[in-house]
């Protein structure tokens, strides 16, 4: 049985690169814990794109050193970065509920961005009209 959490607060939402050339999800980006000292990343189901390990692509991005904690250490700059700089396709929703179905809990060699660990999974929110919105969000970006 799937091990999940769920909690509520900012969710940045982003278009990610799965896998070279054309394959992109939406990724989900928040935090957990004593003072967000957790990170949580999960990609949105959409039934025309296969779900996906993050720690995956991070490791088809890294060059060198694919272990677990520079995978962390990616997945945590990816979606850091993407809450700060936002691109075409981002979705910032300042208090939301969420749900992430565990695949796996990992933490960097240090402290990034405030973070000491990192758990990636499926994202969902309980608000259909949001997850809707999420869905419709890649293939607008296509177009």
């Amino acid at each position: 049985m799937a091990r999940s959490i769920a909690d509520a607060g900012r969710v940045t939402l982003f278009p990610l690169l799965h896998t070279w050339p054309d394959v992109y999800g939406m990724v989900a980006y928040t935090t957990t814990g004593h003072f967000g000292d957790t990170a949580v990343m999960g990609y949105i189901p959409i039934p025309e794109v296969p779900d996906v390990s993050l720690l995956d692509v991070a490791a088809r991005h890294l060059t060198v050193n694919a272990d677990r904690a520079a995978c962390a250490s990616w997945a945590l700059c990816t979606g850091w970065s993407a809450r700060l700089v936002k691109k075409v396709g981002t979705l910032d929703l300042a208090d939301t509920k969420w749900e992430l179905e565990i695949d796996a809990t990992t933490a960097p060699k240090e402290q990034v961005y405030g973070h000491n660990r990192l758990h990636v999974g499926r994202f969902s929110m309980p608000d259909d009209e949001l997850m809707d919105r999420a869905r419709t969000l890649l293939p607008a970006l296509a177009g």
